[in-house]
C-alpha cells in the first residue's frame, strides 16, 4: 500500500514543478513570466505593462527591471529582445555595481553617490570590509574624519550643501550640516533629511562613520 501512495506523491511534485519551471531552479533576469527561459514573450508582457493593457504582477517586477535604472520602461523590452539575439550576453542590471551603505552613529543615512573614480575607488575598498571613521566637529558646519587611505581626487572649487559628502585633500571624510567653499572632490549627497534633521545628527559632538557594501 505504501508504493502507490509514495508513486502519486513523486508524480504530485514533479507535475508543481513542470507547471512552474522557475521554481525548481532560481529564477533567471529577464524571465518576466516566470516561465523558467528568457524569450520574445517577456518583452511583449513588459510591452503590455507599459500600454497599462496587463500589469506585471508586483513580485515580478524586479525581474522585467534588467536596465540598470530602477524603472520599467520599453528600454527593458529592448534589451531582453537583443539578449534573445545574442547581441547582448548580460543585463546591465546583473552588472551594476552594489551601493554603498553610510550610518552616522549608527543610523542609516540614504546616500546618492557620485560615478567617478574616487566613488570607485572607495566601493572597491569596503567591499569586504566595512571602514569606521571616527569624524570630528569642526567650523559649526561640518564633521571631518580621516579615511586611513588616500583616493583619486578630482578637485574642483564648490561651496558646499548641508548633506554634502566629500573627499577633503584626498584621504578626509567631510559630511556637512552647513555650508562651506573650497576645493573638494565630490562623494556623495545624504538625501531625505532636512537642514533641520541634519544639523541634529552631526553638530551634538563627535560623530562616528560606518561605510559598507
Amino acid at each position: 500500500m505504501k508504493k502507490p501512495l509514495l508513486l502519486i506523491m513523486i508524480l504530485s511534485i514533479l507535475f508543481a514543478l513542470s507547471a512552474n519551471p522557475a521554481s525548481a531552479t532560481s529564477r533567471l533576469m529577464g524571465d518576466v513570466n516566470g516561465d523558467g527561459i528568457v524569450s520574445i514573450s517577456d518583452a511583449t508582457d513588459i510591452q503590455r505593462h507599459i500600454a497599462k493593457s496587463e500589469l506585471i504582477p508586483d513580485e515580478y517586477l524586479p525581474y522585467a527591471m534588467v536596465s540598470d535604472d530602477d524603472e520599467l520602461s520599453i528600454l527593458d523590452a529592448t534589451l531582453i529582445q537583443k539578449y534573445i539575439a545574442k547581441i547582448i550576453e548580460r543585463f546591465p542590471a546583473e552588472t551594476k555595481p552594489a551601493e554603498l551603505n553610510m550610518t552616522i552613529n549608527s543610523v542609516p543615512v540614504d546616500v546618492t553617490w557620485e560615478d567617478n573614480d574616487a566613488v570607485k575607488a572607495l566601493r572597491n575598498a569596503v567591499k569586504d570590509d566595512p571602514l569606521t571613521i571616527q569624524m570630528s566637529m569642526y567650523g559649526g558646519f561640518e564633521q571631518v574624519g580621516s579615511l586611513g587611505m588616500s583616493l583619486p581626487r578630482n578637485d574642483i572649487r564648490i561651496t558646499t550643501d548641508p548633506g554634502d559628502v566629500i573627499l577633503y585633500s584626498g584621504n578626509q571624510l567631510v559630511v556637512f550640516y552647513g555650508s562651506n567653499t573650497w576645493s573638494y572632490t565630490r562623494l556623495g549627497h545624504i538625501t531625505g533629511k532636512t537642514q533641520a534633521e541634519l544639523t541634529e545628527l552631526l553638530s551634538n559632538g563627535n560623530v562616528t562613520v560606518a561605510i559598507s557594501m
